[in-house]
């Protein structure tokens, strides 16, 4: 994997957990995340099944990403 590619899986895996724990922030302050009673919404549930998920992604793209930038720094220069 070239560098370049490392660092934009690396950069892609940390903007993922920017956007989506401020997504996640959001939601939890959602009006439309919670019943009446306090109780979570379907709407909350879904969301934050989509937020998990992008969690989960990002954090392996972004180890990928790192693990290449890892690995271009051991290699041996180009003759």
């Amino acid at each position: 994997m070239s560098r370049r590619t490392s660092l934009f899986l690396t950069a892609f895996g940390v903007w993922s957990w920017i956007i989506w724990i401020t997504f996640a922030r959001n939601l939890w302050a959602s009006d439309n995340a919670w019943d009446a009673d306090g109780s979570p919404t379907p709407f909350f549930w879904v969301h934050l099944l989509l937020a998990v998920t992008s969690f989960v992604l990002g954090t392996i793209i972004g180890v990928i990403g790192w693990r290449g930038l890892r690995a271009s720094r051991n290699r041996e220069p180009a003759q």
